[in-house]
C-alpha cells in the first residue's frame, strides 16, 4: 500500500513539475524589513522575473519563536523591467521580529 502511495505522489509531482513548467527566470532577494508596530511589519524585497511575466508571492512575518504571525499574498504585475523592488505592508496578530518572502510563483 505504501509503495502505491509513493508512486501516486511521484506521478503527481512529474505532471506538476514536468517539462512544460518553466521558472520564467524567477528569483527573489530579501532586502529588509521594518517593524512598524505590534500589528504591522513592512517587508522590502527584490523580485526578478522575465519581462512581461506576472508573478505572485507569499510574504510572511515571523515572531521570535519563528511562528508565522502575518501572511500576505501579493501579485507582481508584468513589467518591462526584469528586477523590481517591492514593499509590502503585512498586518500581524502579534509583534513580528522578521519579514521575508516565503515563496513566489508564476500563475
Amino acid at each position: 500500500m505504501a509503495a502505491v502511495a509513493v508512486a501516486v505522489v511521484f506521478a503527481v509531482w512529474v505532471i506538476w513539475a514536468g517539462p512544460g513548467q518553466t521558472s520564467h527566470g524567477l528569483d527573489t532577494d530579501d532586502v529588509g524589513y521594518q517593524v512598524v508596530s505590534e500589528h504591522r511589519t513592512v517587508v522590502h524585497t527584490q523580485i526578478s522575473v522575465d519581462p512581461g511575466t506576472v508573478a505572485e508571492c507569499a510574504v510572511q512575518v515571523l515572531d521570535k519563536s519563528y511562528t508565522i504571525v502575518g501572511w500576505k499574498q501579493i501579485r507582481v504585475p508584468a513589467s518591462d523591467q526584469r528586477t523590481r523592488s517591492i514593499t509590502t505592508s503585512v498586518n500581524t496578530v502579534s509583534r513580528g521580529v522578521t519579514g521575508l518572502i516565503h515563496d513566489c510563483w508564476v500563475p
